[in-house]
């Protein structure tokens, strides 16, 4: 009897830890986040905002401030959604919202949606703050806007002209898929009417500078991964790793004391 009481309650025990640490897990890497992280000064940068559902609820619009230090430029379009801008007195985008639209239920619950946009970074090195707007079929609102270390934190991205510093720079994917660089420039007005202005306003700043511009900081560049359909967040960060690894770990344990419980509880009532 004390035999089985003793791994009954460790089998609880163990049970309760592995389902507290999983929900731990999911509400900390469940954050709506910005990527890249880190990000070349003055480039023509592909951004994209991942979004997961926290809640028993689909997501159904989320809004995403602008930092004053980036300009921003195009979006892609997506099926489902419908997109929209608000801008300033100088016309300057300063929030862009993705709405369901359609038979589109949202984002549901254990899943997530990513959006892409460009935008053209500041020419001096900062650290620029996304502040995001969660809405729920429900009405309730979650708002990303907290300091790191948070419960709802902002994502930040670090503007740097070293290249070491900003390791996913605005092309690195376009400068590892041959051609596809120029395939960006090509397909510009898939994510948006304004392409190709844009690219005559890059071509015109190099020329006046008399200078060569840097890969880093084409639109063209910048595109190639909305081309490509390869957004630079894989989120596969030594920390999401070693999170999941101990998440699927306990996970086990649990499973391997439950059927130990089973199995000695069995045993005693044959007895």
């Amino acid at each position: 009897m004390k035999k089985t009481s003793w791994v009954s309650k460790l089998t609880s025990t163990v049970a309760a830890g592995a389902a507290a640490f999983m929900l731990f897990a999911s509400f900390a890497s469940a954050h709506v986040t910005v990527n890249p992280s880190n990000a070349q000064t003055g480039a023509w940068q592909m951004y994209t905002i991942k979004v997961p559902s926290e809640k028993e609820l689909p997501t159904t619009k989320i809004t995403l401030k602008v930092p004053k230090e980036v300009t921003f430029k195009q979006y892609q379009p997506l099926t489902g959604w419908k997109i929209s801008t608000e801008k300033n007195e100088s016309n300057e985008v300063t929030s862009i919202t993705w709405e369901v639209d359609g038979d589109n239920q949202g984002i549901l619950a254990g899943q997530f949606q990513q959006f892409n946009f460009v935008a053209q970074n500041p020419k001096n090195e900062a650290e620029v703050a996304w502040d995001a707007f969660q809405y729920y079929s429900d009405g309730s609102i979650v708002e990303w806007t907290g300091k790191p270390g948070d419960n709802n934190p902002h994502s930040i991205t670090t503007i740097s002209e070293d290249p070491a510093v900003a390791g996913n720079a605005a092309a690195s994917d376009g400068h590892d898929s041959s051609g596809t660089a120029g395939a960006g420039h090509d397909s510009a007005g898939t994510a948006g009417s304004t392409s190709g202005s844009a690219s005559n306003d890059t071509a015109s700043d190099t020329a006046t500078d008399g200078k060569k511009a840097n890969d880093d900081t084409t639109l063209g560049d910048a595109l190639s991964d909305t081309v490509t359909g390869q957004p630079n967040n894989t989120d596969t960060d030594t920390g999401t790793l070693k999170l999941q690894q101990a998440t699927l770990i306990v996970s086990i344990l649990a499973l391997i004391m439950s059927f130990l419980g089973i199995a000695l509880a069995t045993r005693r009532k044959k007895r």
